[in-house]
């Protein structure tokens, strides 16, 4: 299981995070007005019933009159019809909110997602990442607009009542208030506890999407390591904290509820003692007394629903903390005002003002450290002219990821600059640097849909003839054809329906067909069979051509025709040259080669004796 750990939240009620999270509900204004004022309307309908039970009581009731009961029923439907079409048209509305702020909250969190760097990835389980955009972003939607509905009408309900009440009698009014300051205590008391409660069940249940990831990701390693039974045990330990954490939020929830609802059991039998007395002795009419008792009652039923209300938003806010803090993430990466303001963002491009990329591409002491690692680069130095193909070989962590990293602007130099003809990177767009890349990895990664939409991926404007020229380009066509659907036929997820070898390709022509002018072979052929590996071979002499390249190699037969090869050892450059000339040197890359030759060699006889 993963040891990356997630950042902890210790704040109590944070006004400035809910006003950020309000900020969403902006573009539903209109709804939110409608729904505020459906809810206002409700709470003083309901406030009205009452007050006809007092009329009913007081006028037909004790005096035994049925004069005038005919007009009060007809208004007694009416208002029970109009209280129905207040509450459709509130439902409805809110419906809106709370799908219209989900969406919204998904599609900003996905936009931060594009923007932020390598970086972010690196130190974030994909697992929290799948957390905060499905389960936190939901039971944020809900918190918001349906929160909002019963805070709205919690409120007026309390405030009108609280001033019919003390206008049909002040004194036994105060009588049945007096309970609410003690409310405000236990509120506050179980605010704190129930946050900190649901802080830990969140982050538990983002590390439970993360083991589903995982189990779900490694099904095959899982499998052919005999992991099942370890692999369950460790979910049911993640889960047993999810259960225990749950628990012991739903406690202090659970403790919360039952103690309102005893208050206010306290307020209605105080009205129900003084009024009682009242009628008795004739001060108060047997209509006000029923009436005060239904509006203790409805008085405490909305502090009731603000207390469940509050509770949430305690797991909402636990929720919204992960949220903003990831919306509110800023890239390592980015383009600095002045530079998105000549050139564009990865959203609104500015091409017409982009310098066309020749390919030169200059370290000039450049050093680099991963956040919170050793030191990778120190002072490095080269100069890569353009249209050169540059081999990288090293032994695993010499550094030959970080420098094409470093290249394609994946990570920037933590000192030194690296030019693009020239120029720092860094006066330049990123987008403008990364739409002239093409980057084909060890292990290719497809998106469900057909092989022409992935292959379209690199170029979203490309013709079909264009689609089927890159294949040809790469030697993935013929292979392409003798499928049942051709180029419409579908790739699975992940390009599961294909074989490595043919996802490769398909990656290659995608990289290809975006005509960039720096190329990236990321031990793209140490994963295929030997007969995919001579189709990319074949393809890479035709398609590197006049651009500049870098090549990562594990297979030393893969680079023979490169301009330069660059031994790399702990960050430095300890050899340079072409094949031939290092192969003449006799040092580092001979005994590499060397010993990679005889051994494929040796494999080769063993295959044909057999």
């Amino acid at each position: 299981m993963s040891t990356i750990k997630e950042q902890d939240y210790n704040k109590g009620f944070d006004l400035q995070l809910w006003k950020k999270l309000l900020g969403f509900a902006k573009p539903y204004k209109k709804n939110l007005i409608i729904v505020g004022t459906m809810m206002v309307i409700l709470a003083v309908v309901d406030v009205i019933f009452p007050l006809m039970t007092k009329h009913a009581i007081d006028n037909f009731i004790v005096p035994k009159n049925l004069d005038g009961l005919r007009p009060f029923i007809f208004w007694y439907v009416v208002l029970v019809i109009f209280q129905a079409i207040v509450v459709w048209i509130f439902i409805a509305e809110a419906g809106k909110i709370d799908m219209g702020i989900s969406y919204d909250i998904r599609k900003k969190g996905f936009q931060r997602l594009q923007e932020l760097s390598f970086s972010y990835f690196d130190k974030t389980h994909i697992g929290w990442i799948m957390a905060r955009m499905t389960s936190d972003t939901r039971r944020l939607g809900e918190a918001i607009s349906w929160g909002i509905v019963d805070l709205v009408w919690g409120s007026t309900v309390m405030i009108v009542i609280s001033g019919v009440m003390l206008f049909m009698n002040w004194r036994l009014a105060l009588i049945v208030l007096t309970v609410v300051p003690i409310l405000a205590i236990v509120s506050v008391y179980f605010q704190k506890k129930i946050l900190k409660a649901f802080r830990i069940v969140r982050k538990t249940n983002s590390r439970i999407t993360g083991a589903f990831n995982e189990g779900i990701m490694g099904a095959k390693t899982t499998k052919t390591l005999v992991r099942e039974e370890k692999n369950l045990n460790e979910f049911e330990e993640i889960t047993g904290e999810m259960h225990s954490s749950s628990v012991r939020a739903a406690i202090f929830s659970s403790l919360y509820l039952p103690l309102v609802i005893t208050l206010g059991s306290i307020g209605t039998a105080l009205a129900l003692w003084r009024g009682g007395e009242g009628v008795i002795l004739g001060t108060i009419s047997y209509g006000t007394l029923v009436a005060f008792i239904s509006f203790t009652i409805q008085f405490f039923e909305p502090i009731r629903e603000l207390a469940r209300i509050f509770a949430e938003l305690q797991s909402a806010q636990a929720s919204a903390e992960r949220i903003i803090s990831m919306i509110e993430t800023e890239p390592d990466i980015k383009d600095s005002t002045e530079i998105v303001k000549l050139y564009g963002d990865s959203f609104e491009p500015q091409k017409e003002n982009w310098a066309k990329i020749k390919g030169r591409i200059t370290f000039k002491d450049v050093t680099f450290a991963y956040k919170d690692g050793e030191k990778i680069l120190d002072k490095f130095n080269i100069d890569i002219k353009a249209g050169q193909t540059i081999a990288l070989v090293g032994e695993t962590g010499s550094g030959k990821s970080t420098l094409v990293n470093l290249a394609c602007r994946f990570y920037e130099p933590t000192e030194g600059e690296i030019l693009i003809d020239g120029v720092d990177y860094k006066k330049r767009s990123v987008l403008w640097l990364h739409s002239n890349l093409g980057y084909v990895l060890q292990t290719p990664h497809l998106f469900s849909g057909t092989i022409k939409d992935n292959i379209r991926y690199g170029r979203l404007e490309a013709s079909e003839e264009e689609i089927i020229s890159a294949a040809k380009m790469v030697n993935a066509h013929d292979f392409i054809i003798k499928l049942e659907d051709g180029y419409d036929s579908e790739v699975g997820e992940g390009g599961s329906r294909l074989s490595t070898g043919e996802k490769q390709l398909i990656s290659f022509a995608r990289a290809i067909l975006a005509n960039p002018r720096i190329f990236v072979l990321d031990e793209a052929t140490s994963s295929v069979d030997t007969e995919t590996e001579q189709l990319v071979q074949n393809a890479i002499g035709k398609v590197l051509r006049g651009r500049t390249n870098f090549i990562i190699a594990h297979r030393l037969s893969t680079i023979r025709a490169a301009d330069r090869i660059l031994v790399i050892s702990k960050g430095k450059v300890i050899e340079e040259g072409n094949h031939y000339q290092l192969i003449k040197k006799k040092g580092h890359y001979y005994r590499l080669y060397t010993n990679q030759f005889m051994d494929e060699q040796e494999t080769k006889l063993l295959h044909k004796s057999s």
